[in-house]
This record gives C-alpha cells, structure tokens and sequence, in this order.
C-alpha cells in the first residue's frame, strides 16, 4: 500500500492545488513519474491515467463519487496503477491524451479526462471523461468500467497491439510535413477567407461564435478587431467585422457570463444567451479578454469597454495577484460544495442590503424583477439600460448610476463574507505571461499606471523565481519551482516583454527578450520542416511531440512565437527571428489553408509578415516621451509598434544601435521593413511620417 500513517497517498508531496485534493483519496494515487510507470511494467497493469484541474466542477463530482469511494477505490488499485495529473501543469501529457481520445471515441474530450495507457509503450487504448458512479446519461457505471478495461487488457492482448501500432501511426502522421523550405508561401486570401468564416459562425442575436454552449473565443475577436483596422487603413473600413466583434464584446459584459459586482469574466456560458456560466473565472480568460475591452474602447470609445476592463484589472490585482508579485491560476466554479453559490442571490438577500430605492433600480438592472434563472436564486446579467431605467422611474441617468454603483459595492462587500470559492493559487508561467502582457496593453490604452506597475511586479516574480538565467520553468508554489517550460511559456513571455517595452522601455527587459528569442530557437525550433515543438528538445519522451499551430483555449504558441519572434526581428534587424517566423508560418500553411479561423492567432502573424509592422523609434527625454507616444499611438494603427527609448539608454543591439537621438533634442524615425524615414525632430513631423502611405 502507497498510503502514509496520515491516511496520505503519493500525491501529498506535490505542490498542484488539484493533486493535493486527492492526496487523502483512498486511491493509490501516483504523480505522473518513473517509480509509477515502472510499478505498471513490473505488475503488468494498465495505468488509468486521470487528467483535471483545481477549477473544474465535473473533477470535483467524479471524485466525490468514486475516488473517495473505499469499493470504487479498491478496485482500482486492485486492477490499475492510477496516476493523477493537473493538466495545467502537464499541458503535453493533456495534449496528447486529448488527441488519444479524440482518436479513439470520434469525439472531442475534456475534463475530467480518463485515459487506460498500455504500460511500457503508454500508449492509450481507452479513455473517456466523467464517468458515473452507476449506469445514467448513456453511460456505463464506473466500477463496472474498471473491471471491463482491465480484463479487455489481459485477454485481447493482440487486438490491443495493432490498436495501438494504428494509433501511433496516425500520431506520426500528424507531424508528416514537407520541410520548411519546399512548403507553399502563405498568402493574403486566408485572411478573407477567415474573416467570411467567422461572419458564417456569428450569432447576430447574441454575439459570440456558435451556439451553447458558449465560449468567447478572444483570438476570433482579435482577427474581427485587427480585420477591422486594416480595411480602415486601407480606406475601405469593414464595419460588419467591427460590429461582430463589438457587438460580442457588449453581449459578454452585460452577461452572466462577467462578473458584474467583482469584475473578471468566467469561463464560458452553459446557454446561448451569455447568461448562465460554468462559474470557475481562470487567469487565462480574462488575460486575452482584458486588452480587447481596452483597444474596443480605444476604437469605438463605448463607455462600458473601459469600466469592464478597469474591473476586469483591478479583479486580477485584488484577488489573483500574490503578495509577491505572480498571478494566481484559477478561482473554483464551487463552493461549499454548490457550483455558483458565492455569486448567486434571492430577492430577500439583496433587499435586506439595499434601500428601496437602491433595490428598484438594481432590480430592474439586474434581472431580479424577472423569473428566477438559476436553482431557484438569481444570477446577475444585465436586462435593462440606464436610459431605460431613468425612464420608467423619471430620473435623471447620473442618478440611476450613483444608486447603482452604490448597490453594486455593497453587495460586493456582503459577498465577500461568504465562504469563498477555493483559488488554485500555483503561478504558471505561460498564464502570468498573457495577463503580463494583457496589463501592459491596457495600461497604455487606458493610460492607468497601476495596470503598467501590475505588470511589471508579476514579471520580477517570473524572473526572480521561474528564471534560472539559462530556461524557463512552468510552475511555482510555496516556494518550489519545477517542470521545464513549454513552449507556450517561452513564447507568451517574448510577447509579453514586448508589449511592455511598448509601454516603457528598459534595458533589462530587452535583455530578456533576446535570452528568450535565443532559447525558442536553440531548444524548441523544428529546423528542417519549421515551427516549434511544444516540449523542448530534451524533454522526458513521449509518445508524441506535438507542434500546435491552431487556437485551443489559449492562442497557439507557434503563432504567437511566429508573431513576437518577427516583431524583435524588425526590432533589431535580426534575420535570423525573421527567417524563424517564416519558417513557421510555411509549416503552418497546410492547415492554415484548410480552416483559417480555426488559426486565428497565427492569422496575426501572417499579416504582420505580408505587411510589416511600421516602427516608431522614438528618443527622447522622461518630459518629453509621453507626448511623443500620444502622437503615434493617436494613428489608431493596431501594427505600429512605438517604443520611446531614453536617449541614455546605453548600448543597443542590432540597427537599434544605428537609431540614437541627434543631438540633445528628441528624435524619431519610422521605419518600415529594412527602411526607415528620415529623423523627425517634432512631434507634428512625427505624425506626418505616420500619415504618409504605408
């Protein structure tokens, strides 16, 4: 028996929130690890591999149900050797095992994800995701389960073996492409192409892609966005790809799906309607969320984009930022063993902390004037407008947003003295990077400093903690890093340390960027067929190493490597990142040319490598650089990238060297490409140049 004298199993040594919720299971829980995987191979037992994490409702039910259960317990320790793994530490074990499934069911997964591996080749021959305790939803018991799997294991060993020879075959098909330098040039007509299949997909009542249930797939709104900005550029704007995206935008945040007393958006919504979410609110939502409020704002200049996005930031700050600078993962869908009971309300509840004339308009803002739309209780959307509202009640419209704003911080505060929902407070950092990223973005577009020094605390927590001056790792809690870095982590923090460079400029930071640019290509790049592998080359091996070009619930890290790596490239001059980037978007073609909307973040990275992103290098004094920044930035561009550099910034690398100031007075140059313009030594000369066809 795995078990210790405190009732224990092997979980209890590991610093993910989700295995330290099963480490008084009474199953014979394993880490994913060698003693594990050599236990399997010595008593020639499948391994039933279980794949959740700490937010996910249906983890907490199947373990409720059966991995507390003695019986269901000792069966699998009886027929298995059972290993629990957080997917969002184990993002290449989840991948891969997510592709197994999909292979073997013909369906797509998701989590709780239950995968039976072979032992020694651990190649998955079963698998499904939430099992139940007895037959219902269609759906087998799982101790039931357990005992079929394991006997099809010891009594049909030759069919399982050529099951798992045409698994590993269509596996090794996955990453059968021509090398880079014989692949197809990508072309602009993808872009087209996305933007026609997105307006296929649009919901023109509610916003959003598809029907429930409904995810806000942020890498969608970036290409309606950037789509937007382009055609405008080009003096033809397309405002039905500016609708889509800001009508979305809208939808989301009167939603149930945005959390309308503490700010931050949940994870998806159960209805096609935005009204009820899966109420877990993750880091990574609302890091891709937050700068597309703040540049809708900037492009539409509605005033519900900023205040979402000011509460969407000051959430993240006030509730999953670390004392020490990182950012939490995740807050649970669950508490006190009900999903939404912290954000849920009845009429009675809200009355007793309300005035009445505070409970009129809250009411009828909120929904609460209407039938009850979750269990009984009431989750907040918004049902009406404050036009509206001033109407039915003959007041003026300030007044309404006064009594609202009033109610809105007394129920918050009411709210947080219930029973919270349980924070998976480990600090990735692929997740840190995007909200450090998303920070930073919205710190210049909102022009909030608190944002920018946000930013700035949970990148000196990277780089103090998960940086060891050579590589990245992935994890951190209680004081323990571990786990080499993805390729995700790599690439979202390139692209997140040039975000921030846009917003101010150090040195250091410039540093880092080039350690990382350096890493993705020495330890990551796929030279001879292109594009990054996800683990690097010296990663435990696996059965597959994929090579992600397409969106998931976090952008690609091939198309945000492509993207950051041709961004420091035209940066600094440096044709190595440039080849890089064009090399993975050959490698990227193929599928990119199959289903361009499904690639929408690598749809950035190949407009930015068809038409470069202008560059305003600015140099110039503290007095004098915000003013310089407000110019360029007035363009409205979503492709200039403006660094203002202080002239006594010291020696730079690359063509940035050849960019100083001249004389004691700032400079600028806009710089396109391999050329640049000449010096403008005023902000109006500046503008001109930014104005001048591309």
């Amino acid at each position: 028996m795995l078990e210790q004298a405190d009732g224990s199993n092997r979980l209890a040594g590991e610093t993910s929130p989700y295995l330290l919720q099963h480490a008084h299971n009474p199953v014979e829980w394993y880490p994913w690890c060698d003693e594990a995987l050599a236990r399997a191979v010595h008593e020639d037992k499948p391994i039933l591999l279980s794949i959740g994490y700490s937010a996910c409702h249906w983890c907490h039910v199947m373990a409720h149900e059966s991995f507390e259960d003695p019986a269901t317990a000792a069966r699998m320790n009886r027929l298995f050797v059972n290993i629990k793994v957080d997917r969002e530490e184990r993002p290449d074990l989840d991948t891969i095992d997510q592709l197994a499934h999909q292979m073997l069911a013909h369906r797509s997964g998701g989590w709780p994800l239950t995968m039976f591996l072979t032992p020694g080749s651990l190649v998955p021959f079963f698998g499904g995701t939430y099992f139940p305790p007895a037959p219902r939803y269609g759906m087998p018991a799982f101790g039931e389960l357990l005992e079929r799997v394991a006997a099809f294991y010891h009594e049909h060993r030759q069919d399982l073996e050529a099951q798992n020879a045409e698994l590993m075959t269509v596996f090794a098909s996955l990453g059968a492409h021509a090398p880079a330098d014989h692949a197809a040039m990508p072309e602009a007509s993808v872009l087209d192409m996305a933007r026609h299949q997105l307006a296929h997909s649009f919901d023109p009542g509610q916003g959003g892609f598809g029907q429930a249930p409904k995810f806000p797939h942020p890498p969608n709104i970036e290409r309606l966005l950037r789509h937007w900005a382009a055609s405008r550029q080009g003096g033809r704007p397309d405002e039905q790809a500016l609708h889509m995206a800001v009508f979305t935008l809208e939808k989301m945040a009167r939603g149930g799906i945005y959390d309308h007393l503490g700010g931050g958006f949940c994870r998806y919504s159960v209805d096609g309607q935005w009204m009820i979410p899966h109420f877990e609110k993750m880091l990574y939502d609302n890091a891709q969320l937050l700068p597309l409020y703040a540049e809708a704002w900037r492009a539409v200049g509605t005033p519900l984009f900023r205040r979402t996005a000011l509460e969407t930031a000051d959430w993240v700050i006030r509730e999953m930022q670390s004392p020490a600078g990182g950012y939490y993962s995740a807050l649970d869908a669950d508490s006190e063993g009900e999903e939404g009971k912290y954000y849920v309300w009845t009429r009675d509840e809200v009355r007793a902390r309300l005035d009445a004339a505070g409970y009129e308009v809250f009411a009828r803002r909120f929904g609460l004037d209407r039938e009850a739309n979750f269990e009984g209780h009431w989750h907040l959307r918004v049902t009406a407008t404050v036009a509206e509202i001033a109407r039915a009640l003959d007041e003026p419209e300030e007044t309404i947003r006064r009594r609202l704003d009033a109610a809105r911080a007394g129920l918050r505060a009411a709210r947080e003295r219930r029973v919270r929902p349980g924070c998976d407070d480990k600090i990735l950092t692929a997740w840190n990077a995007l909200m450090i990223r998303s920070m930073a973005i919205a710190a210049r577009w909102l022009e909030e400093p608190r944002l920018l020094d946000s930013a700035e605390r949970a990148l000196a927590f990277i780089r103090g903690r998960l940086w060891d001056g050579d590589r990245l790792l992935a994890t951190w809690r209680d004081g323990r890093a571990h786990l080499r870095a993805y390729l995700d982590d790599y690439a979202f923090l390139l692209d997140a340390l040039l975000e921030l460079l846009q917003t101010r400029w150090r040195n250091e930071d410039l540093d880092f960027a080039l350690r990382l640019a350096e890493a993705l290509l020495t330890r990551f790049e796929d030279r001879e067929n292109g594009g990054f592998f996800f683990t690097a080359h010296d990663h435990e091996t696996l059965i597959h190493r994929p090579k992600p070009f397409g969106d998931d619930a976090l952008p690609a890290g091939n198309a945000v490597a492509a993207r950051a790596l041709g961004r420091l490239g035209h940066l600094l001059g440096e044709t190595r990142y440039l080849d890089a980037a064009e090399r993975t978007l050959r490698a990227a073609w193929p599928q990119l040319a199959e289903l361009p909307y499904a690639h929408n973040a690598m749809l950035d990275a190949l407009e930015e490598y068809l038409a470069p992103p202008r560059l305003a290098l600015i140099r110039a004094g503290a007095g004098e650089r915000a003013e310089w920044l407000r110019v360029a930035r007035s363009t409205g561009d979503p492709r200039l990238l403006a660094f203002a550099i202080p002239p006594d910034a010291g020696a730079l690398p690359g063509v940035l060297a050849a960019r100083g100031g001249e004389g004691s007075g700032a400079t600028a140059y806009v710089c396109r490409g391999t050329s640049c313009s000449a010096p403008a030594h005023t902000p109006t000369e500046l503008l001109a140049r930014l104005q001048e066809p591309n």
